[in-house]
């Protein structure tokens, strides 16, 4: 039942999304996984598209945030108002209290409103004047950032991008892939088809997945041992911090995804290579003479360690 249902919601999404089904497949993951997704791309990819379509196919309530330079934290978490007919202040919770957010170009808006979501992702929860809210569940945000125009941004704090389950790109479409979306294009006679996916799942759906990942999704000590060899990258002599623990755990979440994904209730391997570059690269702050000096990445280092880590057979 549950392999139908990923299979379905795949398919769904690629009969509108003209791009690679890894991709989908990750986010996807990420996203049954309980983790959060910041895609850095050039404009005009789909990231927005994407993130709308997924929304839609999951049967979530969509968000849409575009952050800016003025954007103040209670714009996203919300306030409280006084209503004189009523003689007291009234909650007006913000755009955050939705269960798929797209947090569009996020380094546009200033750290202490960066800082308000972030810790939403975080604790499930945010504080409005003293007061505490619960966030619905299935919580998702999907964070954009444009890597080639950096005037008037506040690139994320290391420890930020910590928070963040998986980090990556669309990249270009194919030739085959663009000329497909054009042809749509002409079918769909919109440039947004959204309207037209089918909901396939709802939030109670996604939950007992999830419940299905946590409870039933074995992980023998071999591939404990094999996301544990990834420790090694802290003491790289290029590497200033290496992969945290919450990035281990990342991985480990979201390999089991990727098992349930593939149909299987037993992790492998393959599962945890897949997103290893995707879920520790970001996580990896390089010393700032290799940083400055030369064009490796964390995600580099990770690759790199991939092909020297010996795989369980």
């Amino acid at each position: 039942m549950i392999r139908g249902k990923i299979k379905a919601i795949v398919g769904e999404i690629l009969g509108y999304y003209s791009g690679k089904e890894e991709v989908i497949r990750k986010i996807l993951a990420a996203a049954l996984a309980g983790g959060h997704v910041l895609l850095e791309d050039k404009p005009g990819v789909g990231k927005t598209f994407l993130a709308k379509l997924m929304a839609k196919v999951l049967g979530l309530q969509f968000s849409r945030i575009q952050f800016t330079p003025d954007l103040l934290p209670s714009d996203i978490v919300g306030t409280k108002v006084w209503r004189p007919s009523e003689g007291r202040f009234v909650v007006m919770t913000g755009p955050v209290f939705a269960n798929f957010i797209l947090a569009d170009e996020i380094n546009r808006a200033p750290p202490k409103t960066q800082a308000a979501l972030l810790e939403a992702m975080e604790e499930l929860q945010v504080t409005i004047e003293g007061e505490t809210y619960k966030l619905p569940q299935p919580f998702i945000v999907i964070a954009t950032q444009n890597p080639i125009e950096y005037e008037g941004t506040y690139p994320l704090p290391e420890a930020q991008m910590d928070r963040f389950m998986l980090k990556m790109s669309l990249g270009y479409p194919s030739e085959d892939e663009e000329g497909e979306l054009l042809s749509r294009r002409i079918k769909w006679m919109t440039d947004d088809p959204t309207g037209y996916a089918n909901t396939i799942t709802n939030t109670n759906d996604l939950l007992a997945i999830r419940q299905f990942i946590e409870g039933k999704v074995r992980v023998d000590q071999d591939i404990i041992k094999y996301i544990l060899a990834f420790r090694v990258i802290r003491d790289d002599e290029r590497v200033a911090a290496g992969p945290s623990p919450r990035g281990l755990l990342s991985l480990l979440r979201i390999a089991r995804a990727i098992a349930v994904i593939d149909g299987r209730d037993y992790v492998i391997p393959d599962d945890v290579k897949s997103v290893a570059a995707d879920t520790l690269g970001h996580r990896i702050v390089l010393k700032p003479e290799y940083a400055i000096e030369s064009e490796i990445t964390g995600r580099d280092i990770v690759l790199e360690y991939l092909g020297k880590i010996s795989v369980p057979k």
